[in-house]
């Protein structure tokens, strides 16, 4: 079973910045793609960007050119780097993967507990 463990949520001022950590542990798998997700209160959860096994990209409109996802597939991690913050950032936000069982061969998508970005005006 992989768990993913996220960290580096907390209260920012607009203008702010804040790094949110994802680290994948668990045995006998492997990780393909891994994103973060956003859900503000009354809102349904979005994603917000999303990058694969080779390092491809994707990002909502609402966060392109401020926030930056990466990778460290040595570590299974992926980071969120969240700059020039606004109020309508606030959310709280999920780590997911897609992860392959490499004794099962089954794909299995896993979600982290979710960690709260609050940015205040």
């Amino acid at each position: 079973q992989v768990q993913l463990v996220e960290s580096g949520g907390g209260l920012v001022q607009a203008g702010g910045s804040l790094r949110l950590s994802c680290a994948a542990s668990g045995s006998r798998f492997s990780i393909n793609a891994m994103a973060w997700y956003r859900q503000a209160p009354g809102k349904q959860r979005e994603l917000v960007a999303a990058i694969t096994s080779g390092g491809s990209t994707n990002y909502a409109d609402a966060v392109k050119g401020r926030f930056t996802i990466s990778r460290d597939n040595a570590k299974n991690t992926v980071y969120l780097q969240m700059n020039n913050l606004i109020p309508e950032d606030t959310a709280v936000y999920y780590c997911n993967a897609v992860t392959f069982n490499i004794i099962t061969f089954r794909q299995l998508e896993v979600w982290g507990q979710g960690t709260l970005v609050t940015v205040s005006a």
